[in-house]
């Protein structure tokens, strides 16, 4: 329990732009601050923070309040795991007593969830650290790839023992509940006649044993899954040699992103963020000094992610490696980055580099201006992809139509246009075919899918469909608005 002493201390040193900051790109408006509001796909900043009240609040979906209001909202927080976080913010010491066994089974699912992987990610790094097979054999991995000590803290990284057992074993002495093991993920049930187990119950094994350990956290810092990659002899010619967390009650691998807890200041602070492939891309980038990066791990971006990205910047550049693969990943999810309202670059690394080898062989400078010199606009780099060297008729008009389609999923009509314009100019095509046939992917394609198809206006062939604004006041006016009624 928290007394209330304590909570008036935490509410007192609580300020209200510094934690929505904490999740949300704000900019200074007057006496106020406003960004994209995190509860609902915003485009226009509509999500308003006053200072002097200590509250927030989203002029379109209506959600807000205080600080504790906004973090129980946004993270799923019960209010006392809301205090913590800002006790913990503001460096305020809570005494709390130990909770007994039979308490932590009483912990509700979810919070059960956070505390036994809270627990696994210092169990997997205190055997990293102390360890004598977590120094000879996970720390040397750690060590193989460059990682210096502080990096290896900052991303907590761990090793799991070989045992099959041993972390399972380790948490029922700690007394937590074996139901919550496998809940997470972090073990998994083996039939009692598969197991040979002659108690005649089911067994559960590690599912990370024998593995470097990643911890994912939570864009709050909440650990939500681990990731685990295999290191002794099986890695020659496994087909899988990570292992990730399984999707939970408290983790859906498409909704979030290795590294955007380390990575979300610096993503505000530059207003921009690459997007890489693996794990140890992040950490090499954060240790080379380009800490404004997050990984996928390999998947197709979903519009969670973008989402969640775009609470912090409009600008992402997809780093990948220069071979077929890297080409193939930077293909992915573009259509719907655009779609989102991001302004996507791509970059490919030079021979046979990925992101990790580069940043550990070149310093930030030389990193950073290497990007500067060789970051190519998305509809640039597809329109020379798919068009450069091709003769044959057929495939030239599948790659136009290709590079249209994408270029109907920007909403900004003047970019749109311009792309429009460019690509006709360099394509050879007239500028009005690629205008019909722009419209006919946004008629047959858009409108169908999406329930606010009415935005993409059909172009110069009737009046731009405006985004509903509320008694049509301009984004300047409705801030002003805002402003006013958050300051009475």
């Amino acid at each position: 329990m928290i007394d209330r002493p304590t909570i008036a201390k935490i509410m007192d040193a609580t300020k209200i732009e510094e934690v929505v900051s904490e999740f949300v790109t704000l900019k200074k408006r007057g006496i106020n601050y406003v960004g994209l509001c995190p509860f609902h796909n915003d485009s226009n900043p509509s999500f308003s923070v006053s200072p002097t009240r200590g509250i927030c609040h989203c002029f379109t979906c209506g959600k807000g309040g205080n600080a504790i209001n906004f973090l129980m909202e946004l993270e799923q927080m019960t209010y006392p795991d809301a205090l913590r976080w800002l006790a913990k913010k503001y460096k305020i010491e809570i005494q709390e007593r130990e909770l007994t066994n039979e308490e932590k089974q009483r912990e509700s699912e979810r919070e059960s969830m956070f505390i036994v992987n809270d627990w696994a990610a210092k169990y997997f790094q205190d055997i990293l650290l102390h360890d004598v097979d977590g120094i000879a054999i996970g720390m040397a991995y750690f060590r193989g790839r460059g990682f210096r000590d502080d990096i290896i803290r900052k991303f907590q990284l761990g090793f799991a023992l070989p045992k099959r057992t041993a972390l399972a074993e380790a948490a029922k002495a700690a007394g937590y509940n074996p139901k919550y093991l496998v809940d997470t993920g972090l073990c998994f049930k083996v039939d009692k006649d598969e197991a040979g187990n002659k108690s005649g119950e089911d067994k559960i094994l590690d599912r990370f044993s024998g593995r470097a350990i990643f911890p994912w956290f939570s864009v709050s810092g909440k650990v939500v899954a681990f990731g685990g990659r295999v290191l002794d002899s099986r890695t020659k010619g496994i087909s899988q040699k990570y292992v990730n967390s399984p999707d939970s009650v408290i983790y859906h691998k498409e909704r979030e992103l290795y590294g955007l807890y380390q990575a979300k200041k610096a993503i505000a602070k530059e207003d921009c963020v690459f997007m890489v492939e693996g794990y140890t891309d992040v950490i090499s980038m954060h240790q080379c000094g380009i800490e404004n990066v997050v990984a996928n791990s390999g998947t197709a971006l979903s519009v969670h992610q973008i989402r969640l990205l775009h609470r912090f910047t409009s600008n992402i550049v997809l780093l990948y490696d220069g071979d077929n693969a890297g080409i193939h990943a930077a293909l992915r999810g573009t259509d719907m980055l655009l779609e989102e309202e991001m302004n996507v670059k791509v970059l490919f690394l030079p021979d046979g580099n990925d992101p990790d080898s580069f940043a550990r062989s070149h310093s930030a400078e030389e990193f950073r201006r290497y990007i500067q010199e060789n970051q190519t606009d998305f509809i640039q780099f597809k329109t020379d992809l798919l068009l450069k060297n091709e003769r044959d008729p057929l495939k030239r008009s599948e790659a136009i139509n290709s590079v249209v389609r994408s270029i109907s999923f920007v909403t900004n009509q003047v970019l749109r246009d311009t792309y429009l314009h460019d690509c006709s100019v360099r394509m050879g095509i007239n500028e009005a075919t690629l205008i019909n046939t722009l419209n006919n992917f946004i008629r047959n394609n858009r409108e169908n899918r999406f329930p606010d198809a009415a935005r993409y206006p059909q172009a110069q062939q009737q009046p731009t469909a405006q985004p509903q604004v509320v008694q049509d006041v301009t984004p300047v006016q409705q801030a002003s608005k805002v402003e006013r009624m958050l300051a009475e």
